[in-house]
């Protein structure tokens, strides 16, 4: 899974798919269409769910953290800071919008650059 960052690899892979596909199949071929499509479908998801569990899981982490004080407070002051210690659920599980679109720049350019030069 993407730990987020800019720009996103998950676009830029599957945008450098695409563009591959057409610069090999050309833009009419049905192969490109499928490699276009999911694209697609592979950075809407990037923007959607996985972004909405990484924000769920930032509030969860604030609850784990708020109850292992309140509990570590309540047994013993002095090891509240031991106490809170605890392996955090993943974060960034998605992508900003941003990032998925400067991920989808990237897959796109490097393709057309490694054409070029090996093609």
């Amino acid at each position: 899974t993407s730990t987020g960052g800019m720009p996103s690899s998950h676009s830029a892979a599957v945008t450098a798919l695409s563009t591959g596909v057409a610069l090999e199949q050309g833009l009419d071929s049905p192969l490109f269409a499928v490699a276009a499509i999911f694209a697609v479908i592979t950075m809407f998801d990037a923007t959607g769910v996985r972004r909405h569990a990484g924000e769920q899981a930032t509030v969860i982490n604030k609850l784990v953290i708020d109850f292992n004080r309140f509990v570590s407070e309540a047994k013993d002051f002095q090891k509240a800071e031991e106490k809170e210690k605890q392996k955090k659920l993943k974060e960034l599980l998605g992508h900003q919008p941003i990032e998925v679109f400067f991920g989808g720049v990237t897959g796109i350019v490097l393709t057309l650059i490694l054409d070029y030069f090996f093609m």
